[in-house]
């Protein structure tokens, strides 16, 4: 337990050094970091960490010492510029417990820029919000790392034990990031990860699959369109069969306590369609690309083996398809689900400190969403905790997060890394 006198200067450090936290914030949302452009914020992070006088490890993902690992995904992208940053507080005498504190740089396409209210990587404040993309999912997180390591400092302490701050990509498709930072050989007592889930725990999380299908026609002149096949057609019959197959796994929720009363668990997603070559030509093809959550428990292969007989089924109702069935492609994700256990201790001080904060219990959910938590947890078997700051519009547009909860959570990191990791007087 830490003291309430040590209590009351972490969080008086915290509320000194929030005008900085919010302009990291800011800078982190200024960079474009979505998929393959992250070198630039990377390059930021690694100079914020040297500032912080971190033991600073830029690596590219080498996909070789990693295809082969539980938890890898599969991709279909360069790696060429997929570059990870890890800053280590390395104790003198380690006599706490070590920690990872882990955030993902990379953050989704903005989508039509006029759908904004102002430019999404051009970072806006208007009362207790700021807005831009990424910055609830999850740069606000990783600003808020750091921003209780300086807290730390300024009320005259260090870390007890090793502290390891991660900056990764591709949580966003893959959890590669995560896992090429677990083959390198970072590990540590406990892990947090504080993504935007509203001041709360995650105790249980989805897998996700993803993947393509390719729909395949015969193209003729519009005015034979009969004597063709038309593949986009084609493509939403076996869409709907795919929705089928979603409402019976959300039937299954009964077998699955975490999730037995959340109205929703299992969610598909159409993502992205594209098909056909001219508006007066039959379509000689359709791709479309989904992505569908698994229940936690759930076996990868059994999901795909279901997802393909649903496709099939589909396509023998379709002349055409009976004899040419559409190909599936897996690609991105194949992240199984995650519950957190044998955590009592790690949680403990969570609940604890965000009771210092914020005088509540901590609540604990079960989330529709994935996290690189997975990979910790099952593959490195480590305690992997989800915790960050109330964010709304995550993946769409006008993304926000809230100011006063990044602080609070920045508070909630501090006490967490005395209590977890224990500290050592610096003046």
């Amino acid at each position: 337990m830490v003291d309430g006198k040590t209590v009351q200067a972490l969080k008086n450090a915290v509320d000194e050094g929030f005008e900085e936290q919010i302009a990291l914030t800011q800078a982190l949302v200024r960079f474009a970091s979505t998929r393959g452009s992250e070198q630039t914020a990377q390059d930021f992070m690694a100079a914020q960490m040297v500032r912080r006088g971190l033991a600073v490890d830029r690596f590219r993902i080498n996909l070789d010492q990693i295809r082969y690992r539980p938890g890898f995904s599969p991709v279909h992208v360069s790696y060429e510029n997929a570059l990870n940053v890890v800053g280590t507080h390395r104790a003198d005498a380690p006599t706490g417990r070590s920690l990872i504190l882990n955030g993902h740089i990379d953050v989704v396409p903005a989508g039509p820029l006029e759908m904004w209210t102002t430019p999404p990587f051009e970072p806006r404040v208007t009362g207790d919000w700021l807005y831009g993309r990424g910055g609830g999912d999850m740069k606000a997180g990783l600003a808020a790392c750091l921003a209780a390591l300086d807290a730390i400092a300024k009320a005259g302490y260090q870390p007890a034990a090793d502290v390891i701050v991660q900056s990764v990509v591709e949580e966003e498709c893959t959890g590669n990031g995560a896992l090429a930072c677990l083959a390198r050989g970072y590990r540590a007592d406990a892990v947090i990860i504080p993504e935007p889930l509203n001041e709360r725990l995650i105790r249980a999380q989805i897998g996700v699959i993803w993947f393509q299908v390719k729909v395949r026609g015969i193209p003729v002149h519009v005015a034979e369109a009969t004597s063709g096949a038309n593949a986009i057609e084609a493509a939403y019959r076996i869409i709907t069969a795919l929705r089928d197959l979603e409402d019976r796994w959300n039937a299954r929720k009964i077998n699955y306590p975490h999730y037995a009363h959340v109205d929703h668990p299992i969610n598909l997603n159409v993502g992205k369609i594209e098909g056909g070559d001219w508006a007066s030509s039959v379509p000689a093809w359709c791709n479309f690309d989904v992505r569908v959550s698994i229940f936690p428990g759930q076996e990868i292969a059994d999901a795909k083996r279901e997802i393909e007989q649903a496709v099939l089924d589909a396509s023998r109702a379709n002349v055409y398809l009976q004899n040419n069935p559409p190909e599936i492609v897996y690609h991105g994700f194949e992240a199984a689900g995650y519950i957190l256990k044998d955590a009592d201790e790690p949680a403990g001080v969570l609940e604890r400190s965000h009771r210092a904060v914020f005088g509540t219990l901590l609540e604990e959910i079960a989330s529709t969403a994935t996290t690189d938590a997975r990979i910790f947890g099952l593959y490195g078997d480590m305690p992997a905790l989800v915790y960050g700051p109330k964010s709304e519009h995550i993946h769409g547009f006008d993304e926000r997060v809230s100011l006063s909860s990044i602080r609070d959570v920045a508070k909630v990191l501090a006490l967490f890394i005395a209590e977890w990791c224990g500290l050592v007087k610096t003046a």
